[in-house]
């Protein structure tokens, strides 16, 4: 990247500055007129010196005359606003564009830095620097040369006017310049030197808040918050510093320049105010000069604030490209696009005396000598630090080899460009990353080279998309259309999406992911919007489960939801409801303050019930859980009140009365009123919940349901006839509850809802359910077995000729482990599979096996020989 911002500026927007110049230049008579015409009113038309008897053969009095050029004073107003606004414009939309360009930049030089530049900078550092780091650029490149033009431009022909009116005067006004033009600089020197040293603590600022929200687990475990706290305060203890001084540099600069700015007048008044009374100076040229000198100011302050801004932006952009220039980038080339059709990856490849190093001591690969096929399955082997990671990483070429080479029939793996081994190798670490979205997007990223095919637009999207490709291609940034299905078909061996759900749920087998999916999909939720056929399919299972249901042996196991009867294995809030909360204010935690639902039971008479049974079940649990540790997990299970909370509830009940409960405080009122929501008569057995309680309660479900309507957007209510978006997919089939205290509920009724979806073949549509699951923030949703076995489907996704797994599947079980192993031999037949093993004993599964011990290769060959024959292999059996 250019070191100089200015170089960079003109280099890409030379054309834009030319054009902003001459604006600027073309808008400097108007000022200057618009300086004249004040003295012309004054002198001319109120003085009644030399007033023209005619204008364009018209003739004119003095009023006439003084409206004139009124008229022509408030055109210039006008003409000098509308080219302020244009020119202002158009510096904004420069050097947004360039903000654009040069953010864009940066993260392309992302994705060339070299993987082990990672472990030395931190997200929290690169982040700001493209995001709040560059922001000040994106208004400075827009003023880079016409601010600066168009005040100066303003300030000479202020001066001009000045000098024109009287030289001495002139001389007076310019005659601070000097000292300030000498000092500003010295001083913002300083200023600079810790505007650096600013940038670079908030940085490590940025850096200790991200290593503390990745390692908060590890604080919390082990009790460091308070270490954490004060290497934070230390390092915003620091930026005060930094910063106390620096105000009081800044300011000492506002403060010279305001001082020696206001003398000025001084003299103005001093010496103009002599030649008036001389005679040797009007008036109204000493008010023209004063005005003139008045709009003088704010030029030169914009001036000088523009000389600040401009070091502290070259500090920063010095800085930002400084981190953005690591050492081994990528070459731009290598993700190019390659002429012609990606061929498949074919023949031997071969390592020769290959070193690797990340710190230029310790070679962390040495020496490196093998040669294997790549449609062989082979296996590498070494203890922790052996330098078998890496080893996998060259061969992907995710990292380069610091001496010796890689070839593959003796071409220069490193001379491979991105598109040839992003798609013909599928490679899969130990913790691969899950991009937030659904499982389905992740499956098929590795399947996103380039835009397929382009989206069908109407006319008023058309007209946007145009103006983004136009902006784009202003800015040098990416045109692709990010709507556009970027999904390579044909590189999964597909012709539409639907033989691309097919293939997925194909490979989903392979890679024992199948199951997880399923569940996923089972406990998730859809809309029949989106699955009008699968809601339908949900209802068939919904009606076949309750005819399972209906056998004697079975029916004690579900209490099924029915808007006449009152389920005792819900809570009396879901009873109330019928329904699942759609909006904050209807969870069962809020109803005690929900104004609708109060009136309801007020309209029921079901308040001084709630208070009193309130009153008991807080009686109740402070009697059962006062001396039950807060820490227990008993709390959880079946307090209705939390460990923290039992002092409040008693100290309420030790001021109330039970027998005037109706004369409580609000906030009293409130706390008694939220307990009995939470009660589950079947699992609570309190007998608070009496069957003509149970009546009452189902008129006032009746009185909410009328008031609120069947359709609303605070409750989605059970309808025994309808599907509900609400609960899960297997809520929707249940459509009840389980009952308390039969053995086994949960495992039988879970059997029969897997069975009615097996006869109903009805798997796979609760699949395709799953594929929508959203993975969270870095899949963060899914366990770590989970991530792993659909990174592993994403690289199968794209039938690479290569798959190379780096300990990927370590984190699953051994049975999980030997189970996908052999799923994955079995599919890569005739196709290359590279597998650095945590455990050696899998080997054998393996053609040809690869032994390394410190960065050495020590053994290679066929792996019965290897495994019958090498010391080294068996000593790697014993350690594990």
């Amino acid at each position: 990247m250019d070191p100089s911002i200015y170089r960079y500026i003109l280099k890409h927007t030379l054309k834009d500055q030319i054009y902003l110049m001459l604006l600027t230049a073309a808008s400097m008579p108007f000022v200057y007129i618009s300086l004249e015409i004040p003295k012309k009113i004054i002198n001319e038309a109120i003085g009644g010196e030399n007033i023209p008897d005619e204008i364009f053969g018209f003739d004119i009095d003095q009023i006439t005359y003084l409206l004139i050029l009124c008229g022509v004073f408030l055109l210039l107003v006008f003409i000098n606003g509308g080219l302020k606004y244009l020119i202002n414009v158009y510096r904004g939309v420069l050097g947004e564009r360039m903000l654009r360009r040069f953010r864009y930049e940066l993260y392309s030089r992302i994705l060339r830095f070299p993987l082990p530049h990672f472990k030395r900078t931190s997200q929290g550092e690169i982040i700001p620097m493209i995001t709040a780091e560059t922001e000040p650029l994106g208004g400075f490149i827009g003023d880079a040369f016409a601010l600066p033009a168009f005040q100066g431009g303003l300030l000479l022909t202020y001066l001009s006017f000045i000098f024109v009116q009287d030289p001495w005067l002139g001389l007076a006004a310019i005659a601070l310049y000097p000292p300030q033009i000498y000092l500003i600089p010295k001083l913002q020197k300083k200023v600079n030197q810790l505007a650096k040293q600013r940038v670079q603590t908030v940085r490590k600022l940025a850096d200790g808040v991200g290593e503390s929200v990745s390692g908060v687990t590890e604080i919390h475990a082990n009790d460091t918050s308070l270490f954490e706290r004060a290497k934070i305060s230390d390092r915003l203890a620091t930026i005060y510093d930094i910063r106390f001084d620096i105000y009081k540099r800044k300011f000492f600069i506002k403060f010279l320049n305001n001082f020696l700015g206001m003398l000025t007048p001084f003299f103005f008044y001093s010496i103009g105010g002599f030649f008036v009374i001389q005679g040797e100076l009007s008036l109204g040229a000493l008010v023209a000069v004063l005005a003139a000198y008045k709009d003088i100011g704010p030029p030169w302050k914009e001036l000088l604030k523009f000389y600040q801004i401009t070091e502290d932006v070259r500090v920063k952009y010095g800085q930002i490209i400084e981190q953005f220039q690591p050492e081994n980038m990528l070459d731009v080339e290598l993700q190019q696009l390659p002429e012609g059709d990606i061929q498949p990856l074919q023949g031997t490849l071969v390592s020769s005396n290959v070193r690797y190093t990340e710190d230029q001591v310790v070679n962390i690969v040495d020496g490196a000598n093998f040669r294997l096929a790549l449609d062989n399955h082979v296996c590498i082997v070494g203890s922790t630090g052996s330098g078998k990671d890496e080893i996998a990483r060259l061969i992907a070429r995710l990292i380069f080899p610091s001496a010796g080479r890689f070839t593959i029939d003796e071409e220069n793996l490193s001379k491979y460009s991105e598109a040839i081994l992003g798609r013909r190798i599928s490679y899969v670490g130990p913790n691969a990353h899950v991009f937030t979205g659904t499982v389905f997007n992740n499956v098929v990223y590795g399947l996103k080279h380039r835009p397929m095919s382009e989206v069908e637009y109407d006319e008023q999207a058309a007209r946007k998309r145009a103006r983004a490709i136009k902006e784009a291609r202003a800015t040098g940034t990416s045109s692709d259309d990010v709507n556009a299905d970027w999904i390579d078909y044909g590189a999964a061996g597909v012709e539409d999406h639907k033989q691309l759900v097919e293939r997925i749920l194909e490979t989903l087998k392979i890679t024992d992911l199948d199951e997880d999916i399923y569940k996923l999909g089972l406990n998730g939720t859809i809309t029949a919007e989106s699955h009008m056929n699968l809601v339908e399919r949900v209802l068939e299972a919904r009606n076949a489960l309750r005819e399972r249901l209906s056998d004697p042996k079975m029916a004690a196991l579900v209490e099924s939801f029915d808007r006449d009867h009152y389920n005792t294995n819900m809570s009396v809030a879901e009873n109330l409801l019928f329904g699942t909360s759609i909006h904050p204010s209807f969870d069962t935690e809020n109803l005690s303050n929900n104004d609708q639902v109060l009136k309801v039971l007020e309209e029921c008479g079901l308040i001084p019930d709630f208070l009193k049974m309130g009153r008991k079940i807080a009686d109740i649990m402070l009697e059962l859980f006062a001396d039950v540790p807060s820490d227990s997990e008993l709390f959880e299970q079946f307090s209705f009140i939390s460990a923290e909370d039992l002092p409040v509830f008693h100290g309420l009940l030790n001021r109330t009365d039970e027998n005037k409960l109706d004369d409580l405080p609000e906030e009293d009122r409130t706390l008694l009123l939220s307990l009995p929501f939470k009660l589950i008569p079947a699992r609570h057995r309190l007998g608070l919940i009496d069957e003509a309680m149970q009546e009452r309660l189902l008129e006032a479900r009746r009185v909410l349901y009328s008031q609120l309507g069947e359709e609303n957007e605070y409750v989605s209510f059970f309808d025994r006839e309808k599907f509900n978006p609400a609960i899960t997919i297997q809520d929707n089939i249940l459509f009840g509850r389980l009952v308390y205290g039969q053995a086994r509920a949960q495992t039988r009724v879970g059997e029969l809802i897997k069975e009615t979806v097996d006869a109903l073949d009805l798997r796979k549509q609760i699949l395709m359910a799953g594929l929508e699951y959203e993975v969270g923030i870095a899949g963060a949703r899914l366990s770590l077995a989970q991530r792993q076995k659909l990174v592993i489907t994403r690289g199968l996704m794209k039938r690479p000729d290569v798959l190379i797994l780096n300990d990927a599947t370590s984190p699953l079980d051994p049975a999980a482990e030997n189970q996908i192993i052999d799923n994955l031999i079995q599919h890569m037949t005739g196709r290359g599979l590279i597998a650095v093993l945590s455990r050696p004993e899998l080997a054998p599964r393996f053609e040809h096996t690869i032994v390394l011990e410190n960065g050495k290769v020590l053994e290679q060959g066929v792996t019965k020989e290897i495994t019958d024959n090498s010391s080294a292999f068996q000593s790697l059996m014993t350690q594990n």
